[in-house]
């Protein structure tokens, strides 16, 4: 990704890019603080080892709490992402516009493909080769008998052109093309997702055959060619659109009848479109289309379509994000506060000494307030390095499985809300211990000593 492109996510995230800037004045202020107060900073180390046990347990608790908000924040912004509306290269979604799940008949998908001379002449202008797919879905198990079906038997299927997965498939950016060019020599091919694949016992190179659910008597064998980069697609597969609809009319041949299916085997039809303004063009073509009337169609952005399909989550995702979230961070403060608040407590006849040797409140302040920002700091920022490696090289990001997303990958923005939050909650649980530091009474503390 360039700078241009990662300077663009920052922009138009808010919440990422406040956190980056705090981070950065964060680690700048305590950079200065080192070169401009280097024995004060020694001191404050030297204290956060007089209890190493204190220092230990406070920062575990922090790095628990950071590793749990990092996967909330995660998904919560992937979902974000998925749902926000772009500037530019927008994808529409064509489906039927009463019937859910959307089933089309497969003459539809020539008014949309503009390298044939029966697409919408809207449509041809505005979409280029590598700017259209279509998707049906086919799914089924291993095992022909329905009592024997479980979740590990069971395989669902992207069915799509070899062609458009690169161009228009969405975190597929580490797909090999070569992969892509086995699945367009073997008709029967497929890819699979490195899930699926350990849960059916097999591996590339291997032949199953699936006994379909949804397209009853259209049971099909396949050949694994390739794996599905680890992530969004770990519990799906692709295979080809041709092979399927082959399948179709064998089975009109033999039976002397069309499938039950047949016209209602097209499930999406996908374009990308320059701008907001050739999808108001392109959409309104297809709404008046007479083509298109039988059944009637209706055209979504993607974001438009992923918030529909996100309706039924909206409660949860509700608490996550107002609920949730606060209560971690609520947490969190209390967790630094008591501990600094302890070691306060433990520290007033020192802090009395070192009063009269000459240090000033502001320097008491900072010593407090330098060994809360320490420890939740590196706390914040080696839980959300941990995090940010261990989910997405084991499990491939957050498994949160929603609608087509079965996981969210942990962004490296996530550096800076682990040290954002470890930063922020320590400099809310310091404020009163910190207050009470700097206003400690010299003649009180060596009367009790007295």
């Amino acid at each position: 990704m360039s700078f241009q492109e990662v300077l663009q996510e920052l922009l138009a995230s808010p919440l990422t890019l406040g956190c980056v800037i705090f981070s950065l004045l964060t680690v700048g202020s305590g950079v200065a603080f080192a070169v401009l107060s280097p024995k004060m900073c020694l001191l404050i180390v030297k204290n956060l080892r007089r209890n190493l046990l204190r220092t230990i347990l406070t920062s575990s608790a922090i790095m628990v709490l950071v590793l749990m908000v990092t996967g909330i924040v995660t998904v919560l912004v992937g979902l974000d992402r998925y749902t926000a509306e772009k500037a530019k290269d927008f994808k529409l979604i064509i489906m039927d516009r009463y019937q859910v799940p959307s089933q089309l008949p497969s003459s539809y998908a020539d008014y949309f493909n503009p390298s044939l001379s029966s697409c919408l002449p809207e449509i041809k202008k505005n979409v280029g080769p590598n700017d259209f797919m279509t998707w049906s879905f086919y799914g089924g198990t291993l095992t022909p008998d329905a009592a024997s079906r479980t979740l590990e038997n069971m395989v669902f299927f992207f069915v799509t052109e070899p062609d458009s997965i690169l161009p228009m498939m969405d975190d597929l950016e580490d797909l090999k093309p070569e992969v892509v060019e086995k699945l367009k020599a073997t008709k029967n091919g497929c890819l699979m997702g490195t899930e699926r694949l350990k849960a059916m016992n097999r591996v590339v190179g291997e032949r199953f055959k699936v006994y379909s659910i949804n397209y009853k008597d259209i049971d099909l064998e396949f050949e694994v060619v390739g794996e599905l980069p680890k992530g969004r697609y770990d519990k799906l597969g692709i295979m080809r659109a041709d092979y399927f609809n082959a399948e179709m009319d064998r089975y009109k041949n033999e039976k002397k009848k069309a499938h039950p299916l047949d016209e209602k085997r097209l499930n999406l039809i996908w374009l990308r479109v320059p701008d907001r303004a050739a999808f108001d063009r392109v959409a309104q073509e297809i709404l008046k289309a007479p083509q298109l009337q039988n059944p009637p169609v209706k055209c979504e952005t993607a974001s438009s379509g992923f918030a529909t399909f996100l309706d039924p989550f909206r409660d949860l995702l509700w608490i996550m994000k107002w609920l949730l979230v606060p209560a971690l961070l609520l947490v969190m403060a209390l967790v630094v506060a008591n501990s600094i608040s302890i070691s306060v407590r433990e520290r007033r006849t020192e802090l009395a000494v070192l009063k009269v040797l000459g240090f000033r409140p502001g320097q008491l302040s900072a010593l407090v307030m330098g060994e809360s920002l320490l420890v939740g700091g590196l706390s914040g920022l080696l839980a959300a390095a941990g995090t940010c490696f261990y989910l997405n090289a084991v499990h491939g990001g957050v498994p949160f499985p929603v609608i087509f997303i079965p996981v969210f990958r942990v962004p490296i923005e996530s550096l800076a809300w682990g040290l954002t939050i470890g930063c922020g909650v320590s400099l809310l649980g310091c404020l009163l211990p910190t207050l009470s530091a700097r206003s400690v009474k010299v003649s009180e503390v060596f009367a009790k000593v007295a």
